[in-house]
């Protein structure tokens, strides 16, 4: 049982560390020992505290989607690329990240999430609960005991201002462990909950929490369904209905729980929202995720950007002059990546480098602390010898070649390609249809015949498997602001936790 650790200062863990040195310390421990050290270390960040720290999350922006993003935005401008750099890679402090958690050498989003903003390494699928906790649990009172508290939770209790911001579900793994405490992530609403449940689904957990006056000020995102009653169509697909089978509208009811409530689910309503005027803001801008930014144009109802929901998140927020914490996922660079479609998990990371970009103008350096991340890579690779400037997305030519580079079989191939996954296939929109098409991987097309920089080419894969899987290697960690300085060398992912709450002088 953990629960006594949360209200022990730093400098008191680092005492309790010291005294019990004859056990080993737990990962928490480590980690707060870990930070502190390097704060002993670094004289200046010693002086610094932050009023305001938002942590960005790339899910699944790993280094090589990093190094294809960065090229892809560079040619997209109408240069090679290679020397581009994305909004956080202006930042002056980096470090690399080890991402194995609890129970796993390769992690899933919601450990990963969990291990950055409880300061503990979590098993897979659990969201903000120590691994002691088995993933069938549904029962409240065996899980209450290990519920992990997180950054967020600490923010609100000493009065600064809170949100997340997705283009996920507000319910899906990475926003999740921000305020709920379930050993199964995928149990979003009731409906999904197993028989005889006493604990509450993460949809109603995140009600729960308004009605209390601990809730959130901005939650923006997709996930209606989660929300609504089987019985109520979706304010924009008529013929799609709510997945809640206890009959509640929790819409409804985070709108009633507190003064100033104000709930949008599309572009128009968004941009109509004043933030002087507004004290909680709700915003569900799909049923299930938001679309992938390049889809964005297709939605009758519009979508706002990344980048338009983070400056309005912002807004909101800062009318707290004790500051705030907010955290904002650019999600579906995962869910690209899981369908084999390079193009979306790029065109996303560049659009989640606006929302970075977008805060950094809004905020200032000096009380501000900006984390940019990842929870876990993806088997993506960039291969071969392309000449500078060649198309990342195109086919491998090297440089002064007349002709493309070409396999032991005379075919040419990408320079982009999957390990793990469904494997080569082109479809109109690209990213989720993969799903609906067969598994195909290796190298059977001659790929000289096909436009691989469409945006519906999903490229080749080693392993054929339905859905792309993550990849184990560490990933990037960017920081700008007060103790920024802590954020350097090799770092373990729950020390995330400690750097934010060293900022906020917790």
């Amino acid at each position: 049982m953990r629960a006594s650790v949360y209200t022990l200062s730093l400098a008191a863990l680092l005492s309790a560390t010291v005294a019990l040195a004859a056990s080993p310390p737990s990962e928490f421990e480590k980690g707060a020992g870990s930070v502190a050290k390097r704060l002993a270390d670094d004289a200046l960040s010693r002086k610094q505290h932050a009023r305001n720290v938002i942590l960005f999350i790339g899910d699944g922006m790993g280094i090589t989607t990093l190094t294809a993003s960065r090229i892809l935005e560079g040619q997209l401008k109408g240069g090679q690329g290679e020397d581009n750099r994305l909004s956080f890679e202006e930042f002056p402090q980096t470090a690399l990240v080890k991402t194995f958690t609890a129970n796993q050498q390769t992690p899933d989003s919601a450990p990963t999430a969990t291990s950055m903003v409880t300061g503990w390494k979590a098993n897979d699928g659990a969201l903000s609960v120590s691994p002691e906790v088995p993933e069938t649990e549904s029962d409240a009172a065996k899980v209450a005991p290990f519920k992990l508290e997180t950054i967020l939770e600490q923010a609100r209790a000493r009065g600064l201002a809170t949100g997340v911001v997705t283009t996920t579900r507000i319910t899906h793994a990475t926003p999740a462990s921000n305020y709920a405490h379930t050993p199964y992530r995928d149990w979003e609403n009731d409906s999904q909950l197993p028989r005889g449940a006493t604990i509450g689904d993460i949809a109603a957990q995140l009600i729960a929490q308004q009605k209390t006056g601990s809730g959130l000020d901005v939650v923006l995102g997709g996930g209606r369904e989660n929300l609504l009653p089987a019985t109520v169509s979706d304010p924009e697909y008529v013929t799609r209905k709510g997945k809640r089978r206890d009959g509640r509208n929790l819409v409804n009811e985070w709108v009633a729980a507190q003064p100033g409530s104000q709930f949008v689910w599309n572009k128009a309503q968004f941009d109509a929202i004043e933030p002087a005027k507004v004290q909680h803001l709700l915003g569900l801008f799909e049923p299930s995720h938001m679309r992938y930014d390049v889809d964005r144009k297709e939605d009758g109802a519009g979508e706002p950007s990344l980048a338009e929901m983070t400056t309005k998140a912002i807004q909101v927020l800062s009318k707290n002059r004790k500051g705030f914490y907010l955290m904002v996922e650019g999600g579906r660079i995962d869910h690209a990546h899981h369908a084999g479609n390079a193009y979306r998990a790029l065109t996303d990371t560049i659009a989640f480098s606006d929302a970075v970009r977008a805060a950094t103008k809004l905020t200032d350096v000096k009380d501000t602390l900006i984390l940019v991340t990842a929870d876990h890579s993806h088997s993506l690779t960039m291969v071969g010898y392309p000449a500078r400037g060649n198309p990342i997305l195109g086919l491998v030519k090297a440089p002064g070649a007349k002709d493309v580079t070409r396999d032991y079989n005379g075919h040419p191939y990408t320079t982009l390609n999957y390990a793990t996954g469904p494997g080569f296939g082109v479809t109109e929109h690209g990213g989720d249809e993969a799903a609906a098409r067969p598994v195909q991987p290796g190298r059977f097309v001659d790929l000289e015949t096909v436009d691989t920089q469409d945006e519906g080419y999903h490229q080749e894969s080693l392993v054929g498997l339905a859905s792309e899987t993550h990849g184990g290697e560490d990933v990037a960690l960017f920081a700008r602001g007060p103790r920024a300085g802590l954020v350097r060398g090799s770092i373990e992912q729950n020390e995330i936790y400690h750097i934010l709450r060293s900022a906020l002088g917790y």
